[in-house]
């Protein structure tokens, strides 16, 4: 009868440690988002508001808040966000341009990224349409409209994206209804 009691009491608490060792990992890796709460905070609400301008919603939403939080507001920032994302959208500019025409030059190839790529004239451009500037974390010494700024939050969303759906497709997808001058969805928050 004790034998019987132990093993159910042991195997009863090796049961609880799992399922309570394991919660606090879920949310440290965002993986684990209520939904069913409303966000609260402006940065909350702006978050909410971006997902539905773009058209995504995150399942972890903690990415979408590191791609919109800058070097100068934290050490858990945008920065790697931002490299993934400039290469989701050099490489979905030099699929679209290949499968229109397949005998481009590579220095034509090389001039449409750079063209895409440009802080002043295009990401900057696209982010602030998105209203980027209105949204990403930086700190008190920090303008968050500077064209950088807004260029490298504008990149961080798309590998935010990338790793979010688990593909770099999807990324490509939302970025060319942003960039897309016939699409026309990029407005003001």
């Amino acid at each position: 009868m004790h034998f019987r009691a132990f093993t159910l009491f042991s195997v009863f608490t090796i049961l609880l440690f799992t399922l309570f060792s394991s919660v606090p990992q879920a949310y440290a890796a965002g993986k684990s988002e209520d939904r069913r709460f409303k966000p609260s905070s402006p940065f909350s609400q702006a978050l909410e508001t971006l997902q539905k301008q773009i058209g995504y919603t995150f399942k972890s939403i903690g990415l979408l808040r590191r791609a919109m939080t800058h070097a100068s507001f934290s050490e858990e920032n945008n920065k790697a966000l931002s490299i993934l994302g400039t290469h989701v959208i050099e490489t979905s500019a030099s699929l679209r341009s290949l499968e229109k025409d397949i005998d481009m030059s590579s220095k034509e190839l090389n001039k449409l990224i750079l063209e895409i790529s440009k802080v002043e004239s295009s990401c900057a451009v696209d982010g602030k349409r998105l209203g980027l500037q209105k949204v990403v974390r930086v700190s008190p010494k920090t303008d968050p409209s500077n064209p950088t700024v807004v260029c490298i939050a504008f990149r961080a969303l798309f590998g935010a994206i990338a790793i979010d759906s688990g593909n770099t497709d999807e990324a490509g997808k939302i970025f060319w209804s942003i960039h897309s001058d016939k699409v026309g969805r990029a407005v003001s928050l």
